[in-house]
């Protein structure tokens, strides 16, 4: 993010295909990769809203090769 963003501008909630989190200026085009969550507000909301949903920092692929391992 460029260091010259406000509180007031406008962020929104992405996240990647391994459901890892982050804010994107939302007058933006999304990179290549991340999808938006459907948050939007400023950085603080947006932070506050991936600090809620977002409790298991572990990519989604290695959460589901460990609960392959502790299946078997």
């Amino acid at each position: 993010m460029s260091e010259n963003t406000s509180n007031q501008d406008i962020f929104c909630v992405v996240l990647n295909d391994e459901e890892q989190y982050s804010i994107w200026a939302a007058d933006r085009a999304l990179p290549a990769g991340w999808r938006a969550e459907g948050t939007e507000g400023t950085r603080e909301e947006c932070l506050t809203r991936i600090s809620e949903v977002w409790t298991d920092m572990r990519p989604l692929s290695l959460r589901e090769r460990m609960a392959g391992e502790l299946a078997r």
